[in-house]
């Protein structure tokens, strides 16, 4: 547990009159150390960025752009104070809980809060996914168990990513983390999206996989939630292109986890060497 001295940065008097005190650690992520504190008599969230942000290719500078977007149409945590260092940020706490998978979300109401985020301008900054695949598999040790499973999955996974390309129709502002744990229900009725920092330009049906493989619905219930998102019937090109992004996402995910995983000195995590090998054949099961 660290102490109140090590959780408010040196640097408070930026964003606030009076010293913060910190109320209570928060669930932490799998990056990051967010706290609840008290500011000037408001309640604000802290987060301590995580060490392994390099590693894990974090753009802090497209996250504040991102946010400053969300900040002024409503979608997110108003935002209080993002460090020119890129070591924390601050946000206002928002009196609500996050969604809960098991409880069947208003898919309407989801699927309003991703349109939205897509009417906003795009950053300069772009989710390029061979990229971002390609920076995360350099960052995973050769040697690790996994390796040779995640090699053969990224063969399966290459059409993927060119049929996406060519049913792409242009980029617009993404989130890119829409899970549960990001999407809380404000007290006021509203749904808010927090933690940005994958934010970047890019296609629009990323958001919607993410979506859709996190909250684990079925044929009926991704379909459901693409013709609530698009305002209409999907048709059969939208829906392959949903399942391509599907599947690129989820893989996506499990380089992330095993990025994580070779890094366990900076950032913490559990030895998870197991469960992303059983991911990953798993995952070339149901690309066969």
């Amino acid at each position: 547990m660290r102490t109140p001295a090590e959780v408010i940065p040196s640097d408070w008097a930026h964003w606030s009159h009076s010293a913060p005190t910190v109320v209570k650690p928060l669930s932490n992520g799998l990056t990051n150390r967010s706290y609840q504190i008290l500011a000037d008599g408001t309640l604000l969230v802290l987060r301590r960025n995580s060490p392994a942000s390099s590693q894990l290719d974090l753009n802090r500078m497209a996250e504040a752009q991102a946010l400053r977007l969300a900040d002024r149409a409503g979608l997110c945590a108003p935002v209080v104070y993002c460090d020119p260092q890129q070591r924390y940020l601050v946000t206002r706490f928002i009196q609500g809980t996050p969604i809960d998978a098991n409880q069947s979300p208003d898919r309407e109401k989801l699927a309003a809060l991703v349109r939205e985020i897509h009417r906003q301008p795009t950053i300069a900054v772009a989710l390029e996914i061979e990229e971002k695949i390609s920076r995360y598999r350099r960052a995973i040790a050769p040697h690790a168990t996994f390796a040779g499973a995640l090699a053969s999955l990224h063969r399966k996974i290459e059409p993927h990513m060119a049929a996406a390309a060519r049913l792409s129709d242009g980029m617009v502002l993404c989130h890119n983390d829409l899970q549960e744990n990001n999407l809380i229900a404000g007290l006021d009725g509203r749904l808010y999206a927090i933690d940005w920092e994958y934010a970047a330009s890019g296609d629009a049906y990323f958001d919607l996989a993410v979506i859709t493989e996190e909250f684990d619905w079925d044929t009926s219930g991704r379909e459901n939630f693409l013709a609530n998102y698009l305002q209409r019937v999907p048709g059969e090109r939208e829906l392959q292109r949903l399942q391509h992004w599907q599947h690129i996402y989820r893989y996506l995910a499990l380089l992330w986890y095993a990025v994580q995983n070779c890094h366990r000195d900076l950032t913490g995590a559990p030895d998870r060497s197991d469960s992303i090998h059983r991911e990953a054949e798993a995952l070339l099961r149901r690309l066969y």
